[in-house]
């Protein structure tokens, strides 16, 4: 596979209704791969989707990674764990319930001196 028919290709895939995606200039690389950016643009603003590789005839596709929602993903889940941990603590504490019958059984048990 060319440059030529990776082109046709990519321009008969069908595209999300949602999202318009752009493709950008094609690059070469020191190798001889050629790499096609892409662009998803999402209530008017860009954010890149990944690039298409071509190498030797074979075309592949390698999605960008957003390192920041994935951080404020975790962050987020941190957030919520804490939020239940400490609802389930108020309503179930894991310390020993002090305010159970204390008796003088205790001290009857023992043997006098």
């Amino acid at each position: 596979m060319n440059l030529r028919e990776a082109r046709q290709v990519i321009g008969a895939l069908e595209t999300d209704p949602d999202a318009a995606r752009v493709f950008g200039k094609t690059y070469e690389t020191a190798d001889g791969s050629t790499v096609i950016p892409v662009t998803t643009v999402r209530r008017g603003s860009p954010r890149p989707a990944g690039v298409f590789v071509v190498k030797d005839g074979r075309a592949s596709w390698v999605p960008a990674v957003d390192g920041e929602r994935i951080a404020m993903m975790g962050i987020l889940v941190g957030l919520v764990s804490a939020a239940l941990a400490g609802v389930a603590m108020v309503r179930r504490p894991p310390w020993p319930d002090l305010h159970g019958d204390i008796s003088h059984a205790h001290w009857r048990a023992r043997p006098s001196r």
